[in-house]
């Protein structure tokens, strides 16, 4: 037997901070060895910070994360570490890792894959590492080896997949398996997506069965650089068993698993794997050799005992209510502001956002180190403002545990129209001027919030969601004004469900709240028209079902409205083709020609593979055909239509 414990930590980095990183990757360090770890696997990037941008350009960056390399040699006493930093080698620079043994450099391990979609923009400051390429950096006027790399520490052999290499098909961990390797470490910074962990557990998992090896993940935690984030994963396996996992969404700056592997049980059954061919005659600098005394194992492998909400059937409204509180109180702290705005019309949005900033303060309250957040919420009011929204404003805003303030905008919206009125010389009436006397009691609610916001030092949380982005239903300068849009990766008809999951069961530890039946029990308005106008959101745009679903169509698998439409008659078989059209030539419409829109929004916190984010997801033009040939196609498809 050979056993030997590891250990994977997530980190909470926030890139550019370099005495923060440092401080984070020695807690880890520490922590690994009060384990009793030989082996940590830290995330992607650690000492930079991942999302760096394109600061990863400037040569001061990688002479500081060389700088803090050097740093944090001595803190790697009786540990092998891989630490993560940019390496400007060749002309070029590489998403490096440089495995590091009891203070000694062994050598850097480059990135072979480079995430390019999505939020990911790695080919614009990266390039890819050849397979099988290899050389020498030169640091400090000793060589080292670097590329595609084996390192043998004490007859315990490592290899490196990092994150996107274990995503792609051409895994390099299948070459790491014909060179004996014994254990692959995967420092990684894959952003948070519903249901995402199932994924990457799968291929934790199904690596170390099909390679014959013990795997090691260690992913990013929290809100590292604004808009992603980051669940914390850590995962230990070892030959197709899942040995341990760390907790998602913790508090605090490091969460550390352990578990004890056994380096020649693994080896047995590789060898007995059909798949199994060994590279007999390995090439010459394959392979770092050094020698390395493992500290043996006394200590049983860490629990995998799951916290209930894992295996709740409502795991996503769960992951939702720790996802965004993580991310909320993460940004605060790193923003440097004091607590959180929010302006509440009394409807789904903006409770939804109050109830997120809510538990934000709550998880702020659970590190000691970060002060106590304030919550603000104010209800702004206009003559078409409903008792009933007032109230419910109200009653969310006891629920969220903030201070409440009522404003009456009536005096505000007078002025404007009047006096914009007597400029062009005739009365603004909503016979000819509805869309514009809506917009102008959306926009006179801003500035009042803003100005609380400055006066508190807090951040202004804008309450719009996706589907309402996709569309561009929202008013310019009005309810898109905010620092950061939580809710700009859900869904309205999700999001609706959250609620409704909220009121009548909540997150573990929280409870059901179902005085929200004052919000869930309205149809969605905007309130903006005069009450005796009925108007509601749906009237206004199409079922938010329908418009989910659509919007799945047009952006995430890029269909046609004649091919949306086809989908929308399979899914929706009640609503009748005519009117079907009217709704799909609207979605079309009004997704084209709300681009300058999307351009404007405050940034959003991404919570699923789709996102309408134009400056790191989904690029559209600004000024494009409208979708006029597609759409007269379809309608004189549909007039064909019995």
């Amino acid at each position: 037997m050979l056993p030997i414990t590891v250990a994977a930590a997530a980190l909470n980095q926030t890139p550019l901070d370099w005495d923060r990183n440092q401080r984070n990757i020695r807690a880890a360090l520490d922590g690994a060895r009060a384990a009793g770890a030989g082996l940590l696997c830290l995330p992607e990037l650690a000492i930079t910070g991942y999302g760096c941008e394109d600061a990863f350009s400037s040569p001061w960056v990688h002479e500081e994360a060389l700088a803090r390399l050097r740093a944090l040699l001595p803190e790697t006493r009786g540990v092998v570490v891989g630490l993560g930093l940019p390496l400007f080698h060749a002309g070029a620079l590489y998403d490096a890792c440089c495995l590091v043994a009891d203070g000694r450099i062994l050598g850097f391990s480059a990135k072979r894959e480079l995430a390019g979609d999505g939020l990911h923009y790695e080919p614009r400051w990266f390039k890819a590492w050849p397979a099988g390429a290899r050389g020498w950096y030169e640091l400090d006027g000793v060589e080292y080896p670097v590329g595609d790399l084996v390192f043998d520490c004490g007859g315990v052999r490592l290899g490196f997949e990092i994150c996107e290499d274990a995503w792609s098909a051409r895994r390099p961990g299948a070459e790491l398996m014909r060179q004996a390797v014994d254990v692959i470490l995967n420092p990684s910074a894959s952003h948070f997506a519903f249901g995402k962990c199932d994924v990457r557990r799968r291929f934790v998992m199904e690596g170390s069965r099909a390679f014959g090896v013990s795997y090691l993940y260690a992913n990013l935690l929290g809100n590292e650089a604004g808009r992603a984030i980051y669940d914390g994963d850590t995962l230990i396996a070892s030959a197709g068993e899942l040995l341990a996992s760390g907790p998602r969404f913790a508090p605090g700056a490091c969460t550390l698993t352990s578990a004890v592997i056994d380096v020649e049980l693994t080896r047995a059954r590789r060898a007995s794997l059909f798949s199994y061919q060994p590279a007999v005659a390995a090439e010459p600098g394959a392979c770092v050799s050094v020698p390395h005394a493992w500290p043996r194992a006394e200590r049983a492998p860490a629990s995998l005992a799951e916290p209930a909400w894992e295996r709740s059937p409502h795991r996503k409204e769960e992951e939702l209510a720790r996802a965004v509180p993580l991310a909320l109180s993460d940004y605060l702290e790193k923003s440097r502001a004091r607590g959180f705005v929010v302006s509440l019309s009394g409807g789904a949005d903006s409770a939804a956002v109050a109830l997120l900033a809510s538990l934000a303060a709550r998880l702020a309250r659970e590190c000691p180190e970060r002060p106590e957040p304030t919550l603000t919420t104010v209800y702004q009011a206009t003559r078409n403002s409903s008792e009933r929204t007032r109230q419910a404003a109200r009653t969310v805003a006891r629920l969220a545990g903030a201070r409440h303030l009522e404003l009456d905008v009536d005096a505000l919206v007078d002025g404007y129209t009047s006096l914009v009125g007597g400029a062009l010389g005739r009365e603004l009436s909503w016979d000819t001027d509805d869309l514009a006397l809506q917009n102008i009691q959306a926009r006179a609610r801003a500035p009042g919030a803003w100005l609380i916001a400055n006066l508190e030092g807090a951040l202004l949380l804008a309450t719009g969601n996706r589907s309402e982005a996709a569309v561009g239903y929202a008013t310019m300068d009005g309810d898109t004004a905010g620092g950061l849009s939580p809710l700009a990766g859900v869904d309205k008809a999700f999001l609706r469900r959250w609620l409704a999951w909220m009121r009548d069961e909540g997150p573990l530890g929280v409870g059901p709240l179902p005085e929200l039946s004052v919000v869930t029990e309205q149809a969605p308005t905007a309130e903006l028209r005069p009450s005796a106008a009925a108007q509601t959101d749906e009237a206004d745009l199409m079922p938010y079902e329908l418009l989910g679903a659509l919007e799945r169509a047009a952006v995430r698998d890029r269909r046609s409205p004649v091919e949306a439409y086809e989908l929308m008659r399979a899914a929706f078989p009640a609503l009748g083709r005519r009117q079907l059209f009217i709704h799909v030539e609207r979605f079309f419409k009004m997704f084209s020609s709300s681009q300058w829109k999307r351009e404007r929004y405050a940034p959003g916190l991404h919570l699923d593979d789709l996102s309408l984010d134009p400056k790191t997801w989904y690029r559209f033009p600004i000024l494009s055909g409208g979708f006029a040939r597609e759409l007269e196609e379809l309608r004189r498809r549909v007039e064909r239509e019995p």
